[in-house]
């Protein structure tokens, strides 16, 4: 959404089949399941019927010392042991995201002889990725350099 587009997941998962051979594509996240309607329910239901391994857990719900409502729902541990099982199968591992705690992992991937490729952006203010994921990895992907190829545009959410 910073940059002005959203991702079409079906020529995502097109473009890096093409690429290379693909084994799964993973998609983490939380979900708050005390929700009647979740807004990203469709797309997981979306994602995991045109085959992306869905990775969910319960978001955790609490009350902040302001009294704000909070949602917690980090999937960094999931991702993690996820390649970390991967790690003897695969030649190449593609994460999309900027988290600079994903840093130490790819450095473990790298031992273990994986090529890592990150795809993030530092075309936004600020730039979504850590410095250090970024020159930690094998390959940087900009994110908007795929905007031809994966995006199309934002959804307008906004009522009429």
């Amino acid at each position: 959404k910073t940059l002005g587009f959203d991702i079409d997941y079906k020529l995502l998962r097109a473009e890096f089949m093409r690429r290379g051979k693909l084994l799964r594509a993973f998609y983490y996240t939380a979900l708050l399941e005390n929700d009647e309607y979740s807004p990203i329910r469709p797309l997981v239901d979306w994602l995991n019927y045109n085959g992306f391994s869905m990775v969910t857990k319960p978001a955790k719900e609490y009350t902040d010392s302001m009294g704000r409502r909070k949602v917690k729902g980090n999937m960094d541990i999931e991702l993690a042991v996820d390649a970390m099982e991967l790690a003897p199968r695969v030649d190449h591992i593609v994460i999309f995201s900027g988290d600079g705690d994903f840093r130490p992992l790819v450095e473990s991937l790298q031992r273990q002889g994986v090529r890592v490729s990150v795809v993030s952006t530092i075309r936004s203010q600020p730039p979504m990725i850590s410095d250090d994921l970024r020159r930690q990895a094998d390959n940087f992907i900009e994110l908007e350099d795929l905007r031809e190829v994966i995006g199309r545009p934002p959804r307008d959410n906004s009522p009429e």
